[in-house]
């Protein structure tokens, strides 16, 4: 066997463990999570992976209990995530139809801006956007962590989709304005139907920002019945008092299972939207 060959034989080898360590580290604590929710009792420690009985009290006591609000938890992050979505898609959208088809002066700065802002974690800006929720009066209410993750969008997203909309021939734009569309109106009726699977993979991505968001929510909402799923299930092992680990990680499964299958059904054009706009910038 030829030094080609063994060499060829190694990398593989290497390539192959490194796949399964990293798919071990993966599902193993999705794994634990699950089985620990359907494990009796309250305690974090086990002595065995697989639970020796298996129960499905702690995901009753989620919905029957009535000190844990879970079904409110649930419907109030729904309804943020819902609306940030819809909000911050169209304003991502929008800036990126307008740094793709338009060239005016300030465009590479505009660019660069929002490429720098971008850089910089959310958490660095809370106390200016608390100060300025409380002084509008915001505070506490679902109207402002909306606003938050909708203006934040573009940050993140604008680049990305710009690079996708670069790609949709510039001559769809000529004819149609040839027929009379105006701006707003190529936007509308010849982008967007063009752009489905950017559209897709902004969508999932803004959805998942608000749905798992814990350290903002915390900072802004404090009535229990307007927490997100996240606030509620801190709240359930944050004391000494509140250890329900077992029921918290019922929550977390059940917090896991809307994100799988949307992501399980549009794979496909989130893949596509995300490489796509890659391929330009």
């Amino acid at each position: 066997m030829s030094g080609v060959k063994i060499k060829t034989r190694i990398r593989l080898g290497l390539s192959y463990l490194m796949l399964v360590i990293l798919s071990v580290a993966a599902l193993y604590p999705a794994i634990w999570i699950l089985l620990s929710s359907l494990r009796p009792g309250k305690s974090l420690y086990s002595k065995t992976l697989i639970p020796e009985t298996f129960t499905l009290e702690h995901y009753r006591a989620l919905f029957y209990d009535p000190t844990l609000l879970f079904p409110t938890w649930w419907l109030n992050t729904f309804k943020i995530a819902f609306f940030s979505m819809l909000l911050g898609v169209f304003l991502t959208l929008l800036t990126s139809y307008a740094v793709s088809r338009f060239r005016f002066k300030a465009r590479k700065t505009t660019m660069s801006g929002l490429l720098v802002l971008g850089m910089f974690p959310g958490f660095m800006s809370m106390i200016a956007i608390y100060l300025l929720l409380k002084e509008f009066d915001l505070l506490d209410k679902h109207l402002a962590l909306i606003i938050v993750y909708a203006a934040g969008a573009p940050l993140g997203g604008t680049l990305i989709a710009k690079g996708f909309l670069d790609t949709i021939p510039r001559s769809l734009d000529e004819a149609a304005r040839i027929d009379g569309a105006s701006n707003f109106g190529i936007f509308w009726r010849v982008i967007l139907p063009l752009s489905r699977p950017m559209i897709t993979y902004m969508a999932l991505t803004q959805f998942v920002g608000p749905w798992v968001d814990f350290i903002f929510a915390r900072l802004i909402l404090r009535t229990k019945e307007k927490w997100t799923v996240a606030v509620g299930m801190w709240d359930m092992v944050n004391t000494n008092q509140n250890t329900n680990f077992t029921t918290f990680a019922a929550g977390a499964v059940l917090i896991s299972i809307p994100i799988m299958i949307l992501f399980a059904f549009l794979q496909k054009l989130l893949v596509e939207g995300l490489t796509a706009g890659a391929s330009k910038g």
